[in-house]
């Protein structure tokens, strides 16, 4: 299974996400990020445990809460930036 990593802004931003998506019955989790994602200006993710992130980018798409970036976690544990 793969890890996708969704940054916020902020930690209201973020909570709000978790909150919808785990009543989308989406598996993830609010964390803080890594200190070289912080250093582009995002201080909380959310890992998401899915085969892929396009169901939990629409749900918050839909729900007017603002996304920072998107990463890919692969198996050799590296994060690779995608395209939100």
């Amino acid at each position: 299974m793969k890890f996708y990593y969704i940054t916020f802004r902020s930690v209201t931003h973020a909570q709000r996400a978790e909150k919808l998506l785990s009543s989308g019955n989406i598996r993830c989790s609010l964390q803080r990020t890594p200190r070289w994602m912080e250093a582009q200006g995002c201080g909380y993710a959310l890992r998401i445990w899915a085969e892929g992130p396009e169901t939990s980018l629409q749900l918050l798409r839909n729900n007017g809460i603002p996304m920072r970036r998107l990463y890919l976690q692969g198996l050799d544990g590296q994060l690779e930036e995608m395209n939100l």
